[in-house]
């Protein structure tokens, strides 16, 4: 005798799986990089600076989330960052100090610490791993740290094959 009947196992697990994916803020990213306006990569020079700031078409960087460093070991002036952000304030989505990839950190940063987890407590949640989408490491830090004190567990993977992070005793 067969049963014929499918059943789904890890549906009846009770598991919720949460895909950082999800949570992808959506919008264009761009990047400043000072060096390109220092003077053989260790100088910047006030004047040049400001005509560049001032001659520049802001408004490319409208909604954008952007991103201001500098990429060489450069002494750049604290009001040279200043004029950058004074620039952008009334175009840009998000304006970030630091690279494109601490730019990515800060948006999930910031999605994570809106999540209302509430709706997670006591439950056991896998983080998926995969996705298609940037998803940097600190986004899988940062849920995870916002979880822990109301999860059941915590797994991280498929729910075909997940590696244990966290269970509480």
């Amino acid at each position: 005798m067969s049963n014929d009947t499918i059943i789904n196992k890890v549906e009846q697990s009770g598991l919720i799986t949460i895909n950082l994916e999800d949570f992808y803020p959506e919008g264009e990213r761009k990047v400043i990089d000072i060096r390109e306006q220092l003077v053989e990569d260790v100088l910047l020079r006030e004047k040049s600076f400001r005509e560049y700031i001032s001659t520049t078409d802001w408004s490319t960087y409208q909604d954008c989330y952007v991103a201001v460093y500098c990429s060489v070991d450069a002494v750049i002036p604290h009001w040279a960052y200043m004029l950058v952000a004074s620039a952008f304030e009334p175009c840009a989505g998000l304006v970030f100090f630091g690279n494109a990839e601490a730019l990515e950190c800060k948006l999930f940063e910031d999605v994570i610490d809106k999540m209302d987890v509430q709706s997670y407590q006591d439950a056991r949640i896998i983080i998926k791993g995969c996705s298609d989408k940037p998803v940097p490491a600190a986004a899988y830090f940062y849920l995870t740290a916002k979880l822990r004190p109301i999860a059941k567990s915590i797994m991280f993977g498929e729910p075909c094959s997940t590696v244990p992070v966290f269970k509480k005793k």
